[in-house]
C-alpha cells in the first residue's frame, strides 16, 4: 500500500460514504475532502467534515497507519494543530495534536472496495512492461483517450511556453530576440541545437536587425560567431564573408569564445550547420519583422510558404566550404518546418496569446493537428498497443504521457490509469 494511493482515494471519494465512523465509533461526514497539498505541512488544507454532531473546518493528514504520525514527527510540528481527521489505511495508534487532544481517525479499509484495491494491484504492480497499463491500453475508451492526449499536448505546451517565458524576462520582452533564439536552436536541430543557441546569445539582436538587408552581411555574422570562418580556404565566397565578419566584429565588438563546437559526424549533408545557416539568414533577410508575421499567420499552407526559403547560391553546390558537390537548391523542407512549428512557433504564438490575455487554442489545435504524426520509438510503441495517433497532436501527447507519467508511474494523474481503476466499481 502506497500512501499516494490514499491520497487518490481521499481525493476522489473511491470509498463508501455512507456510515462513516472514526476508530472511536463517531460518524463522520464529509462536507468536503479539502485541497490536495503537493508542499510540506498536511496533506489537504480547509477540508469541512461532521464528527458526531460537531462541524470541523481544517486540515487531513494521511498515513499508511497511524503510527506513522510519530514516525515523521508531526507531534512535534504546530503545522499540524490543526488537523481535523487523520485518515489511515491501517489504524495501530491513536495520535495527538500537541495539547495533547485526540485527533479522530479513519481507517479506510473498513471502507474502501475489494475492486477498488485489485484494479490498484492490477496496474501498479505489473512488472517488466513498457508502460503499466500495457495490456489494458489497446482497450481503453477512446473518447477518454483523446480528451487525455489533447489535455496532455497542452501540458507539453505549457512546459515550452515556460522557457520562452524565461528568454524574454532575460530580454526585456523583446520577442524578435527570442523568436531569434528559439529558430538559431530549432535550426541546429538535436545535434548542433545548443551551438547554435549559444552563437544566437552572443549576439544583441539589434545587430541582426542593423545588417538583415544585406544577406552576405547576416551570413557571415552567423558562420562568423559559429567559428566557421578561421581556415584558409580559397574561394571568393568564403574569402568575402571572412573581410565582412572583420568588420562586424570590430564594429559591434563580438566574442564567440563561449560558442559551442559545431557538429557534423553523423549528419544529413542537408542538416550540416552549413547549409542550417545559410537557411536561418535567408528568413531573416527576407522578413524584417519576422515576429509579427509568425503572429499574423494561422494556416500550415501559410507557414510553409513564409519558411519556404532556400540556402544561398554558394551552397548550391557545397555543403562544406571546402568541398563542391552535385547541384541541388537546399530548401528548407515542410518536414523541417513541421518541426519549428511543434518546437517554436506554436510554442510561441501561445505564449504571445497568454501576455495579451487572449486565448489561440483553437488555431493551435488546428495547426498541431495538421502537422503529419512524428516518427519516433515512443509514438511507435504506443502505436502497436492503440492505433489512433494521426497527427503531431497525438505525437507530443503520446512523449508527454511517457516521460511525466508511465515511466513516474504516475498513473493515479493519468485519465488512462483512472478509468482502469475504476473499472467494475459499484458503491
Amino acid at each position: 500500500m502506497q500512501e499516494k494511493y490514499l491520497h487518490y482515494i481521499w481525493r476522489h471519494k473511491k470509498f463508501e460514504l455512507t456510515n462513516l465512523r472514526t476508530a472511536g465509533g463517531e460518524a463522520i461526514i464529509i462536507k468536503s475532502v479539502g485541497q490536495h497539498n503537493h508542499n510540506a505541512g498536511p496533506d489537504f488544507f480547509n477540508a469541512q467534515l461532521i464528527v458526531g454532531e460537531q462541524l470541523w473546518a481544517g486540515n487531513v493528514e494521511i498515513h499508511v497507519k497511524s503510527s506513522d504520525w510519530f514516525l515523521h514527527n508531526h507531534e512535534q510540528d504546530k503545522n499540524y494543530d490543526n488537523v481535523i481527521l487523520h485518515v489511515v489505511w491501517e489504524h495501530d495508534t491513536e495520535v495527538f495534536r500537541n495539547d495533547k487532544t485526540i485527533i479522530p481517525t479513519l481507517e479506510l479499509k473498513d471502507y474502501t472496495s475489494e475492486a477498488v484495491l485489485d484494479n490498484y494491484k492490477a496496474l501498479l504492480g505489473s512488472q517488466g512492461n513498457w508502460i503499466n497499463c500495457e495490456s489494458d491500453f489497446p482497450y481503453v475508451d477512446n473518447f477518454i483517450l483523446n480528451n487525455w492526449l489533447e489535455r496532455l499536448y497542452f501540458e507539453r505546451l505549457e512546459q515550452k511556453t515556460a522557457a520562452i517565458e524565461a528568454l524574454l524576462e532575460a530580454s526585456k520582452n523583446d520577442w524578435e530576440a527570442v523568436l531569434f533564439k528559439m529558430l538559431s536552436k530549432n535550426f541546429g536541430l538535436k545535434v548542433n541545437g545548443e551551438a547554435f543557441l549559444s552563437m544566437a546569445n552572443t549576439i544583441d539582436f539589434s545587430i541582426v536587425r542593423k545588417v538583415q538587408s544585406n544577406r552576405l552581411c547576416l551570413e557571415a555574422l552567423f558562420f562568423g560567431q559559429s567559428g566557421l570562418l578561421e581556415d584558409i580556404i580559397e574561394n571568393g565566397y568564403y574569402y568575402n564573408l571572412v573581410i565582412e565578419y572583420r568588420l562586424l566584429k570590430q564594429k559591434f565588438k563580438l566574442d564567440n569564445t563561449k560558442v559551442l563546437s559545431l557538429q557534423f559526424f553523423r549528419l544529413r549533408p542537408l542538416n550540416f550547420p552549413t547549409i542550417r545557416l545559410s537557411q536561418l539568414a535567408g528568413i531573416y533577410h527576407q522578413y524584417q519583422n519576422l515576429f509579427s508575421k509568425i503572429i499574423e499567420l494561422q494556416t500550415l499552407d501559410a507557414f510553409y510558404e513564409l519558411f519556404n526559403i532556400s540556402a544561398s547560391s554558394f551552397w548550391e553546390n557545397h555543403y562544406t566550404f571546402q568541398k563542391e558537390s552535385r547541384s541541388s537548391i537546399k530548401t528548407v523542407s515542410r518536414g523541417f518546418v513541421d518541426l519549428l512549428l511543434i518546437n517554436t512557433i506554436i510554442p510561441i504564438k501561445h505564449c504571445y496569446a497568454k501576455q495579451q490575455g487572449v486565448s489561440a487554442d483553437e488555431v493551435i489545435l488546428n495547426l498541431i493537428s495538421e502537422i503529419k504524426l512524428e516518427k519516433n520509438s515512443v509514438v511507435e510503441a504506443f502505436h502497436k498497443l492503440n492505433p489512433i495517433a494521426t497527427s503531431a497532436l497525438h505525437s507530443q501527447a503520446f512523449i508527454e504521457l511517457k516521460k511525466s507519467y508511465c515511466d513516474k508511474n504516475r498513473c493515479l494523474g493519468c485519465a488512462v490509469g483512472n478509468s482502469l481503476l475504476n473499472k467494475a466499481i459499484a458503491y
